[in-house]
């Protein structure tokens, strides 16, 4: 049944922060990376790191609306729409999701949406996530590991999603790669928690030479980049053919070049007003400005998924999210064992209860070492079930590639993990 899919809250509003300090845990780790620092589970969201990377998928109407275009330009703009869009769920999610334990699983199929996702813990040290998800018709694959490397900075704390995104358009024998964003949560300490996300991604159309580069921008002094996107798509010969421009919290336009640079240039001569937005103490996010202003002659390649009225008392969940860890009856005996929904400490924080969801996580953790030291002891190396290490067949870097066979549904090798 897909009753899931018009879930409309989590079983319990999300539990307060407020008398929790992160400073006591965090200030021995200035400039530390911190995947291997314990932190407290209200800190968290009640998702599993593998739930939360199978949202990238939550626009993948976008996938099937670029296999269904002729042009490869066309194309490409819809693949960097879908490259926004992957990383829009995180606005305002500044709840950590938990790390992954070492061969635990998330699998997603979306009948409704035309994919199935696999993913899997496949590294403890440094933690890697691999996934792979399928068009059910054989149109697309979208596959790649992330290894989201944590460095606090006193006030803020750094994510750098380190790791290639793979999507292949079967029927149009594309394929297109690129790297995600920066992630910067502020004001860990003191004042209210917001995100920007910066940095530049570049989208490689491998069969054609086409390239998008998008330009996400940091606030800036003055915070009028705030979550501002821009960029532009260069055929083979890096001739200029389309600019791509939005907020990752909002939409994405594109725009004939020549149209984008009369206009900024116009907006110039009427000028434009700024306010400073540094403060001493908290970092304080600054207002965010009125909605993107869309430039005359612009296509709309994306718009956003409004979330839910009471998202603020949800961890900040978009509807998607709120449907990932929803375990449909009888659920359990099709999924794999390592499924994270089957996790105990995430199940409890979901439904409020935070000292049996701290508890659990001990418990586990300390299930994981002492199945890490049995392995030592004997000499036994780690092997994830469903992925292995290769190089990837279009860029020839190390990556993690799916081996096959998760969906014939024989479990009998899964660690017990829980």
């Amino acid at each position: 049944s897909n009753s899931w899919l018009s879930l409309k809250s989590l079983p319990a509003d999300m539990i307060s922060r407020n008398n929790f300090s992160m400073w006591g845990v965090l200030k021995k780790c200035i400039g530390m990376e911190l995947s291997k620092i314990a932190m407290p589970v209200v800190f968290n969201e009640p998702l599993s790191f593998l739930q939360r990377l199978s949202e990238y998928m939550e626009h993948t109407h976008l996938i099937h609306k670029a296999c269904s275009m002729s042009d490869s330009i066309d194309r490409m703009q819809v693949v960097a729409a879908f490259a926004v869009s992957a990383v829009a769920s995180q606005w305002e999610r500044t709840g950590k999701p938990f790390n992954p334990l070492l061969g635990e699983t998330f699998e997603l199929t979306r009948e409704d949406e035309g994919y199935r996702l696999i993913s899997e813990q496949v590294s403890h040290h440094p933690p890697i996530s691999a996934f792979h998800a399928q068009s059910l018709k054989q149109e697309f694959e979208f596959h790649g590991s992330i290894y989201p490397k944590l460095k606090f900075w006193g006030k803020s704390m750094e994510a750098e999603p380190k790791g290639t995104m793979t999507l292949e358009l079967i029927k149009h024998k594309e394929v297109y790669t690129w790297t995600n964003p920066m992630c910067c949560v502020h004001n860990i300490i003191l004042g209210k928690l917001w995100l920007e996300q910066y940095g530049a991604v570049e989208i490689i159309n491998h069969s054609t030479g086409d390239k998008c580069v998008l330009n996400f921008k940091p606030c800036g002094m003055f915070g009028k980049e705030l979550h501002k996107v821009e960029g532009c798509i260069l055929d083979k010969s890096k001739k200029k053919r389309r600019v791509i421009y939005g907020k990752w919290t909002e939409c994405m336009y594109s725009v004939e070049p020549k149209v984008y640079d009369a206009f900024r240039k116009s907006e110039k001569k009427s000028g434009g007003d700024a306010k400073n937005c540094e403060g001493d103490d908290a970092d304080e996010m600054p207002d965010v400005q009125e909605t993107v202003t869309v430039i005359p002659g612009s296509a709309l390649l994306w718009r956003i998924t409004p979330r839910p009225t009471h998202s603020a008392q949800m961890y900040n969940f978009t509807s998607f999210a709120m449907t990932l860890n929803e375990l449909e009856p009888g659920a359990e005996r099709l999924l794999a064992p390592t499924d994270s929904r089957l996790r105990p400490d995430i199940r409890a924080m979901e439904n409020g209860d935070i000292d049996l969801s701290s508890r659990e996580k001990e418990r586990l953790e300390e299930k994981q070492r002492a199945a890490r030291r049995e392995r030592s002891k004997d000499e036994e190396e780690w092997t994830p079930r469903w992925f292995h290490q290769g190089s990837s067949p279009h860029t020839g870097a190390e990556d993690w590639l799916y081996s096959g066979g998760y969906f014939d549904r024989n479990y009998s090798h899964c660690p017990d993990i829980y």
